[in-house]
């Protein structure tokens, strides 16, 4: 974006382009998903019709071997994109210095780069406690688990959050057994509670277990295996254990605060609406500001950080406006105003739901767990919130994301066509049953 708009742009990477997003996290573990989709789907084939499924099996080294494959694929992409651009990369590590000075450490000794504007953009890495120390075998972090080269027998996965459904599903479907441990009354605490409870119910029918209300007191190596140990003193053993329990900000060593740059709890970076930090110049985007730890995020945070420095059109960041996607299955999709914000009174709108399972293209596909949430303002109409569960609802919800950025009443929804039979219809079908007589 920097590029675009005419800046003399370098880069100081450390760990490879792309970062974490698409070296660790979020392209390594949605590829994986990707293959655990595709089991998951094998699971159906007997309702179509399938008989032969069953011998159908998961080669985790050939898994892993093809996610490494593709994340180092899309950092060369990134490396091709910004050669092109004439974008410099240093290759170290960088410290502020103040006044628009960056000092890259790099093999070759400091580099010292004069910057009108720098954006801080260093990710996040997995929080780890005293008491469960990751060794990279058996005890994991989500940046780990690509190293494995066989599928774990048992593997009990710690946080329920939107990281730990995602493994502890994606690892069951491609056939280990797996234990959840989830701290709250219910899974994915932070999402919809129906869309949560839909999930929690699919985990437990397929055989996972689920210990609701229970936390993780320690995790200890046991030769070929893995003991966890709960606050209420029960324990459950494992061949290995993945720990999803946050992230913590890379934002240490960085010269923040001689910079004059603020840091919030958790060392997460301070910034406003179009990414400014409170030192002039500095901008911040990612997950090392915490503001929302999506991919989407923060790429929107960043080019909305160069067009505010450089003098382009900026519309500030609005996060209700975001779309957020859990991979699991099936898949939670969510954007705009949710049950909680009508709920606490925070707005007031009104609230339709729709079973898939009434759906026709939903029965054709053997699909029987989901639904389409739709919130409309109370009389206006105007579309301000959706939730979607179903199979890809990544893609299906994008017609919801549409009608919240664009200020969509329910009846232009429903006016739009959508094709007979298909999982849109139910969206439209939502919307309609929101119409208000004139």
């Amino acid at each position: 974006m920097a590029a675009q708009l005419g800046g003399q742009v370098s880069v100081v990477d450390r760990d490879g382009l792309g970062g974490s997003t698409v070296l660790t996290d979020c392209v390594p573990s949605k590829t994986l998903i990707a293959t655990s989709d595709l089991m998951t789907g094998v699971e159906g084939a007997p309702e179509l019709g399938l008989r032969s499924a069953s011998q159908v099996s998961a080669d985790l080294s050939a898994v892993n071997a093809r996610v490494k494959r593709l994340a180092l694929a899309q950092s060369t992409d990134i490396a091709r994109r910004l050669d092109r651009d004439g974008i410099t990369v240093v290759r170290g590590t960088a410290r502020l210095e103040g006044g628009g000075v960056v000092v890259a450490q790099t093999d070759d000794g400091e580099q010292r780069i004069e910057a009108d504007v720098v954006l801080v953009a260093t990710g996040a890495h997995p929080r780890v406690v005293p008491t469960a120390r990751p060794d990279g075998e058996r005890i994991l972090t989500w940046e780990q688990v690509y190293d494995l080269s066989e599928l774990p027998s048992h593997l009990v996965v710690v946080g329920s959050g939107v990281t730990g459904a995602e493994f502890a599903g994606a690892y069951h479907a491609l056939g280990s057994e797996v234990t959840l441990v989830s701290s709250r009354d219910q899974v994915l605490p932070g999402e919809d509670s129906d869309a949560a409870g839909v999930l929690e119910e699919v985990f437990k029918r397929r055989g996972m277990h689920v210990l609701s209300r229970s936390r993780m007191a320690s995790v200890e190596r046991q030769g070929d295996g893995v003991l966890v140990t709960l606050t209420d003193g029960r324990t459950v053993q494992g061949s290995h254990c993945l720990l999803a329990l946050g992230s913590i900000p890379n934002s240490e060593g960085l010269g923040l605060a001689e910079a004059g740059v603020e840091t919030g709890d958790g060392g997460f970076v301070t910034v406003d609406k179009v990414s400014r930090t409170s030192a002039p110049g500095v901008y911040a985007a990612g997950d090392c500001t915490g503001v929302l730890m999506l991919a989407s995020v923060a790429a929107m945070q960043g080019r909305i950080a160069m067009a505010h420095a450089l003098g382009d059109a900026v519309r500030p960041l609005d996060l209700r406006q975001v779309v957020s996607n859990v991979f699991t299955a099936p898949e939670i999709a969510t954007v705009g105003y949710g049950q909680k914000a009508v709920d606490d009174g925070e707005i007031d709108a009104e609230c339709v739901m729709l079973e898939l399972s009434g759906n026709p293209r939903a029965k054709m596909d053997g699909v029987r767990d989901g639904f389409v949430k739709l919130f409309a303002r109370s009389g206006s109409g105007i579309v301000v919130g959706g939730v979607v569960v179903a199979p890809r609802a990544s893609e299906l919800v994008h017609a919801l994301s549409l009608a919240v950025s664009c200020s969509l009443t329910v009846d232009q929804v429903a006016q739009a066509f959508t094709v007979y039979p298909s999982m849109t219809g139910s969206v439209a079908e939502a919307a309609r049953r929101l119409h208000k007589r004139t």
